[in-house]
């Protein structure tokens, strides 16, 4: 089976959500699922860019076995899964970018305008310096580290509308907590890494992209808001825009997987 490595969103583990899987495999597909460095039980790569998972991944791949892949990045993954479209193009079929984060210094775009008002404040203490930022992610952390499933929705706060309510729940509700409480195991280093690595040069060219790329995203997001979508698909280049009216940040991955994957497979 061809892989479909998978890329977590911020802060977030590499686990398996098991319909994911399942609709992987459905397809023919072997997800993969795999922790940034910082996150979980992976070893830190203090001060590393968004291009480094490129070699992570092709890391990966040979460890598998496998020549090629697909890969999909979800919220602060999808960055990383165009890190991967641009730098590793003789092993990435196509990529796919879930309700994920344009570049801080993308020209046109008002970055936080739409946010929910917790990203508001993780992104003004990014601004203010690592710091402020560390003593922030710090503050936050006990609020995650033992969160248990039926608190993950109000934990979210603004950050999620009536679409993502409705599916914070069940077993996708005990996913996130789970990858909460592994993300922030042993600290906070990996989403001081993932936000430090945003806000600096992601270290490839958007426009130099010759892998197909689809971006997907809801306009109900107020984590990554519908313009950072939009950017995306007008500079990523040669992308295919799946722009969804009534879909939020989570409801988008939980609802449409399945024809996201569909479409990675379309070639």
């Amino acid at each position: 089976m061809i892989p479909l490595i998978t890329h977590h969103g911020t802060p977030g583990a590499g686990i398996p959500y098991e319909p994911f899987v399942r609709d992987a495999q459905e397809r023919g597909l072997q997800f993969v699922a795999y922790s940034r460095p910082g996150y979980a039980d992976a070893p830190r790569a203090e001060g590393r860019s968004v291009a480094d998972c490129a070699a992570d991944v092709a890391a990966l791949l040979d460890e598998l076995g496998a020549e090629r892949c697909y890969t999909l990045g979800w919220s602060g993954g999808g960055p990383h899964a165009l890190a991967c479209a641009a730098l590793l193009p003789d092993r990435v079929i196509k990529a796919a970018v879930v309700a994920g984060v344009a570049p801080y210094d993308a020209e046109g775009l008002d970055w936080k305008a739409g946010m929910g008002e917790e990203n508001l404040q993780e992104f003004a203490a990014m601004e203010a310096g690592p710091d402020e930022l560390r003593a922030f992610l710090d503050e936050v952390r006990p609020s995650l580290v033992g969160i248990p499933a039926e608190r993950v929705a109000a934990s979210l706060g603004g950050l999620i509308g009536e679409a993502d309510r409705r599916v914070v729940d069940g077993d996708f509700a005990e996913f996130l907590a789970e990858s909460f409480r592994l993300a922030m195991a042993s600290g906070v280093d990996g989403w001081f890494d993932d936000d430090q690595a945003f806000l600096a040069s992601w270290g490839f060219d958007l426009g130099a992209i010759d892998v197909p790329v689809t971006i997907w995203q809801g306009d109900d997001d107020r984590m990554v808001p519908f313009a950072h979508g939009q950017w995306l698909a007008s500079h990523v280049r040669g992308a295919r825009a799946e722009l969804r009216p009534g879909e939020g940040h989570l409801s988008i991955t939980v609802a449409r997987y399945g024809e996201i994957l569909d479409d990675l497979l379309a070639g």
